[in-house]
C-alpha cells in the first residue's frame, strides 16, 4: 500500500502511463493512415496526369464523387453533371475510376464505330456474387466470345425471332390470360403473375419445359431473382458494387439474398443432372442440352470454356436478363394504358380491326399495328428499364474523343440520356407514341432507340424481348379492358427504385374481359 502511494507520490502512475502510451500509439496510427491515404491520394492524382483524362468533378479521398451523386436517381445526378463538363466525364465512385458516356452521338461512337475498343465488361461485384464469377454476363475475352457465340447460335436454332419461338410464346400467353379471368374483375397486383410467366418463357429455352404457376421451386427461383434485381436497383445495391467488401459486414437482408443463391444452385444443378442423364446428342432440347452436347465435343481441349461453372452462370444470366425486365416492362405497360385510356382504346380499336379477338396474335401482325407498335417501343423509351447499361470495361488504354481511358477504367453508356435525348426525340421527357409514327400514321424507326444498347456487347435476347413484349400486351388488350380502383389519376408512373435498373411501382388493376 505505501509503495503504490510512494509511486504515485513520485509521479510514476501505472495506470496514467499505460493510458498515455495508448494515446501516443493512436496519434501514430491516425498519422499513418493519414500519410497512407495521402500517398495514394498522391500516387493517384500523378497517375492521372499521366493521361488526357475526360474532364469530371474533383473527388474526395477514398469515396470519390459519391456524396455528389443522388443516391436516388444516380444517373440524373451524371446527366445534370454533362451539362458543365460535356458527354465524356470521368467520375470516382470510391477508388474505382468511372467515365461515362453522354448522349446518342457519343454512345453511337463508342458502341458501335469503335465497337473493338469497347466489348469489355467491368466486373461488377453483385454479378460476381451470383455466378462466381463464371457465364456470358462478365466475362471477358476468349470466355465472352466463345460463350456468346454459342448462346446467340443456340437461342436462333431454338426459334428466337422464328416461329417456334412464338408459338411457345402464344402458349404461354393463354395460360396468363386464363389466369387473368379467374380474378373475376377483382383488383389483383399483376407482378408476380407476370413474373412467373416470363420467366417459363426462359424456362422453355434452358429447361425445355414450363412450370405450374405453383410449382414451389419455381417460385423460390424466382423470389430470389426478384430480390436480386430490386436489391441492385437499391442504394445499398449501389454501394454494394462500389464497396463490396464494407457492405459485406453490414447487417441487412443482403445476406439472405445470398444465402439463397446456393439454394438457386442447387436447382439449377439438379436440372443440368437430370439432363446429363437423358440428353440425345442427335436431338437437342434445351439449351442446357446443346451446352452439354458441345462441352463432351471440347472435353480434350484444355482451353475450353464448356464447363459447368460456365452452364450455371450462364443460365442465370439468362433468367435474370429474361424474367424481371421484361415483365417489368409489361407491368409498366399496363399502368401506363390505365394511366392513358384514350392510347388504350384506339389500341383495342386497331387490333380488333387487324386481328379479331378470336386468334392470338403473331410476330406478322406487327407491320399492319402500327399504332400497336409505336405505344410498345415508347413503353421501353419512356421506362428506360436500365438506364446506365451494364457498365462497359477498358481491357487496355483507349484513345476517344481526344481522351485517354486508361486500362481498368470502368465505362458507363449512359441509356438514359439517349433515350431522353432532346436532340433525337421531341420530347423525350412526355409519353408520345408520335415519337414512333410518321405524318402518315405509320411505324418510324428511331436510331437512339437503344433500351438494349448497342454493338458487340447489345442484349443477346433483344430479339426473345420484343417478340414477348409484342405478343403478351397486343393479347391482354384482346381480351381485357385495364382499370384501377383508383381511377387513372392514383397511377404514378415514377419507379419505385432507380439505380441499375427503373423498376416500376406495383399497383392493384382490374381486368375486366371484353
Amino acid at each position: 500500500m505505501n509503495n503504490a502511494s510512494d509511486s504515485k507520490t513520485n509521479g510514476f502512475d501505472p495506470e496514467r502511463r499505460l493510458l498515455t502510451a495508448e494515446r501516443v500509439m493512436e496519434f501514430y496510427a491516425t498519422l499513418l493512415l493519414a500519410g497512407l491515404i495521402g500517398l495514394l491520394w498522391f500516387l493517384s492524382v500523378k497517375n492521372n496526369q499521366k493521361y488526357r483524362l475526360p474532364p469530371g468533378p474533383n473527388p474526395l479521398p477514398l469515396i470519390g464523387n459519391l456524396l455528389q451523386i443522388n443516391k436516388d436517381e444516380p444517373f440524373k445526378s451524371v446527366l445534370e453533371f454533362s451539362k458543365t463538363y460535356g458527354p465524356v466525364m470521368t467520375f470516382k465512385l470510391g477508388w474505382q475510376r468511372v467515365v461515362v458516356l453522354v448522349g446518342y452521338d457519343t454512345v453511337k461512337e463508342a458502341l458501335v464505330d469503335q465497337a473493338d475498343d469497347f466489348t469489355g465488361r467491368a466486373p461488377l461485384p453483385l454479378l460476381h456474387k451470383v455466378t462466381r464469377g463464371s457465364g456470358i454476363g462478365i466475362s471477358n475475352g476468349s470466355r465472352w466470345r466463345q460463350l456468346r457465340r454459342f448462346t446467340l447460335s443456340t437461342l436462333r436454332d431454338f426459334g428466337m425471332g422464328r416461329k417456334g419461338m412464338e408459338e411457345w410464346i402464344q402458349e404461354e400467353s393463354k395460360h396468363l390470360r386464363a389466369r387473368i379471368r379467374n380474378f373475376k374483375g377483382e383488383p389483383f397486383d399483376p407482378t408476380t403473375l407476370l413474373n412467373r410467366t416470363m420467366s417459363n418463357i426462359v424456362c422453355c429455352l434452358v429447361f425445355g419445359q414450363r412450370f405450374r404457376y405453383e410449382d414451389k421451386q419455381f417460385l423460390k427461383l424466382l423470389n430470389v431473382i426478384s430480390s436480386l434485381v430490386k436489391f441492385d436497383s437499391s442504394p445499398m445495391g449501389m454501394m454494394y458494387n462500389i464497396f463490396p467488401w464494407a457492405v459485406e459486414q453490414l447487417p441487412g437482408q443482403h445476406h439472405t439474398i445470398f444465402a439463397k443463391i446456393t439454394e438457386i444452385r442447387d436447382f439449377v444443378e439438379m436440372k443440368i443432372q437430370e439432363h446429363r442423364q437423358t440428353v440425345d446428342p442427335s436431338s437437342p432440347r434445351d439449351f442446357i442440352d446443346c451446352f452439354l452436347i458441345r462441352a463432351h465435343q471440347e472435353k480434350d481441349n484444355p482451353s475450353t470454356e464448356f464447363h459447368n461453372d460456365n452452364l450455371f452462370g450462364t443460365v442465370m444470366n439468362l433468367f435474370i436478363a429474361g424474367t424481371e425486365t421484361t415483365s417489368s416492362t409489361i407491368r409498366y405497360a399496363l399502368s401506363v394504358l390505365i394511366k392513358h385510356k384514350n392510347i388504350q382504346e384506339k389500341m383495342q380499336e386497331e387490333i380488333d380491326s387487324v386481328i379479331g379477338r378470336e386468334r392470338c396474335p403473331n410476330m406478322e401482325d406487327r407491320k399492319s399495328l402500327p399504332f400497336s407498335d409505336a405505344v410498345i417501343h415508347e413503353i421501353q423509351r419512356f421506362l428506360d428499364i436500365v438506364p446506365f447499361s451494364l457498365p462497359h470495361y477498358a481491357l487496355e488504354d483507349i484513345s476517344f474523343r481526344g481522351y485517354t481511358i486508361p486500362e481498368g477504367t470502368s465505362i458507363v453508356p449512359l441509356l438514359h440520356s439517349v433515350l431522353k435525348d432532346e436532340k433525337q426525340w421531341a420530347a423525350p421527357y412526355s409519353f408520345n407514341p408520335q415519337h414512333f409514327l410518321d405524318q402518315n400514321g405509320n411505324f418510324k424507326k428511331n436510331p437512339a432507340f437503344l433500351p438494349f444498347s448497342a454493338g458487340k456487347r447489345a442484349c443477346v435476347g433483344e430479339s426473345l424481348a420484343r417478340m414477348e413484349l409484342f405478343i403478351f400486351i397486343v393479347s391482354l388488350l384482346q381480351d381485357f379492358t385495364f382499370t384501377c380502383p383508383g381511377g387513372p389519376d392514383s397511377i404514378n408512373l415514377v419507379p419505385e427504385y432507380s439505380s441499375f435498373a427503373n423498376l416500376p411501382r406495383s399497383h392493384k388493376i382490374i381486368a375486366t374481359p371484353r
